[in-house]
């Protein structure tokens, strides 16, 4: 799976201004197809990987309670289009489909429910990459499109294998919510991981800062907007589940939807949290690079101011006049003890500026130990 870039995100693949609605085009880095069918009611389980749409035909053609059809990969437009066709999905949502940079969101076609969510995943260089999943719910059918092959629902297919819970006892609405569920329920550990990051590096960063921690949390902040954006509406899409579509959800689903839609408000406050750690640790490494700054001008200044007068003492001792034309040119040039003279008061300046400082605390003073 890709990496989508953030202008990708909303420009995405799309038809040419002024094509007829319901256009469908592949993605450029689409993946060939996988279709994988797996039936099952409560005695049975059958799971079979076809080619063809005569093969799934073929399949439809059992008594099972729920038939599950996955596509992983979308570079096949005819199969994608007869699998359309078959099902008699609206073309507006086949082109959601292939248009992979769909917010999350329900819609009732009137004989199916199309819903789309987003499966995050983490590559080996902490980036998150997220993957439009596409679903199409019908009675004791379940249709779904992802871009690549993976994904985290194993768990689910181990439940229908193993008959574990309720879920060969229910219908395909079931299928879907535990299908959500898992993607909802894959969020957490990428969230801790980033959590874990943002902590670390806020506490380097208060102990000493530097630039290598700030692109690092600032990349981190990149990430966490990127799942901010794909877990923001699906908190919608659980809401208008459990209301709105009543006739392809059952009460039993609808109460479990519920539990999907607290982990999602559980996520965006895990989000936000993590958001606002990362921009107060970047707020305090300006604050402590200021401060160092404050710090370092404070000492040049302060040796600056000590150094003018001594400057202008050597200036003075420097200028060029004969003491034998008159006993007011500079006596002193004459005197033994002169150039020691000279050096006591350069030193007796400096160490008078420097207790002056000190009674002043802007030297040597308690805090800045």
């Amino acid at each position: 799976m890709k990496r989508p870039q953030l202008s990708n995100f909303f420009h995405g693949h799309r038809a040419p201004v002024g094509a007829v609605p319901g256009t469908l085009l592949l993605h450029p880095d689409a993946q060939q197809p996988v279709i994988t069918v797996t039936r099952y009611d409560l005695e049975r389980v059958d799971t079979q990987i076809v080619k063809t749409i005569d093969e799934i035909k073929a399949l439809m053609n059992g008594d099972y309670r729920v038939t599950w059809i996955n596509v992983d990969g979308l570079a096949d437009l005819h199969l994608i289009t007869d699998m359309g066709d078959l099902f008699g999905f609206h073309r507006l949502a086949m082109e959601d489909v292939l248009n992979i940079t769909q917010r999350p969101k329900s819609e009732d076609y009137g004989d199916f429910l199309f819903v789309i969510n987003r499966m995050p995943s983490l590559n080996a260089n902490d980036q998150v990459a997220i993957e439009q999943i596409s679903y199409f719910l019908k009675k004791g059918i379940l249709v779904t499109f992802q871009e690549d092959v993976g994904d985290c629902w194993n768990p689910v297919r181990d439940r229908i294998r193993q008959g574990r819970g309720i879920i060969r006892q229910e219908d395909s609405d079931y299928l879907l919510y535990a299908l959500l569920d898992s993607v909802v329920d894959a969020y957490f550990p990428i969230l801790e991981h980033f959590g874990d990051k943002v902590e670390a590096l806020n506490d380097r960063i208060l102990e000493r800062a530097n630039p290598r921690e700030m692109r690092e949390m600032h990349m981190i902040r990149q990430e966490l907007i990127s799942l901010r954006r794909a877990i923001w509406p699906q908190r919608d899409v659980f809401s208008s589940l459990m209301r709105d579509q009543k006739r392809f959800v059952g009460e039993t689903t609808a109460i479990y939807l519920r539990d999907c839609y607290d982990h999602a408000a559980q996520l965006m406050d895990l989000v936000e949290t993590y958001r606002e750690i990362a921009a107060t640790s970047m707020e305090l490494y300006i604050s402590s690079v200021n401060n160092r700054m404050n710090e370092i001008m404070k000492v040049l200044t302060i040796i600056a101011t000590i150094f003018i007068p001594l400057s202008f003492i050597a200036s003075v001792y420097g200028m060029n006049f004969d003491a034998n034309k008159s006993p007011f040119n500079m006596p002193e040039l004459e005197w033994e003890y002169g150039y020691p003279f000279a050096l006591g008061l350069m030193a007796l300046t400096a160490g008078a500026l420097l207790t002056w400082f000190w009674r002043r605390g802007w030297i040597f003073s308690g805090k800045d130990r």
